[in-house]
């Protein structure tokens, strides 16, 4: 079986839906079975690699609600998180351009380790609150994952990859792909969103 997942690193139910994926094959005893191939997909292209305000700010004013109505809506998506034991650190989140950090997963892919680095990012940006377009921690991430540190930091210092994660995301809008995440299951069945465990197993067990 092969699932293509459209995501970006900092989307928390980007996060959460990969989880539920993760346990949904875990369930169905596919987990060894799946080949999984992650697209790139920015929820915004035009992100600066650092604010001065935090996520709840920058929250607030993106969706035209107050400080407390931002940080409700990011404390119901900490719990939701929770019920899939991740552990999403809001107040000291670093919001960034994701750009490179898609870059390099292109190169995880060829060498065979995009899941493992896709995973890692993801949790150095929600748990461990680093900042993903910082080139010392994404090689940091490659080295964690068995990737070579030296040939990260010359892809990074370089536009390598560029036309790929472009190449993605020119895809994902020809499929009317908008949001994310976004789970294709062998080319046919799909899912938006993080969805309940169930309904990813029902349909990894109706493709089987």
């Amino acid at each position: 079986m092969k699932v293509e997942v459209w995501s970006d690193y900092v989307c928390p139910f980007c996060y959460i839906g990969e989880r539920k994926l993760a346990l949904a094959l875990e369930k169905t005893g596919m987990t060894e079975a799946v080949e999984i191939v992650f697209n790139s997909f920015e929820l915004d292209p035009n992100a600066k690699k650092s604010y001065e305000e935090n996520i709840n700010q920058l929250i607030a004013k993106k969706y035209g609600m107050s400080m407390e109505q931002a940080i409700t809506a990011n404390n119901n998506i900490i719990n939701v998180a929770k019920e899939v034991d991740l552990e999403f650190n809001f107040d000291k989140l670093q919001p960034t351009n994701t750009f490179d950090a898609h870059r390099l997963s292109h190169y995880a892919k060829d060498m065979g380790k995009q899941k493992a680095y896709t995973e890692a990012v993801m949790k150095s940006y929600f748990t461990d609150a680093l900042n993903i377009s910082d080139f010392d921690v994404l090689t940091a991430i490659a080295a964690e994952v068995g990737l070579d540190r030296v040939e990260a930091l010359r892809i990074l210092e370089s536009s390598a990859f560029a036309e790929e994660v472009r190449q993605d995301e020119a895809n994902a809008y020809t499929r009317q792909i908008h949001g994310v995440p976004h789970f294709l299951f062998n080319g046919k069945e799909a899912i938006n969103g993080a969805q309940t465990v169930d309904t990813f197993v029902a349909v990894i067990e109706g493709l089987k």
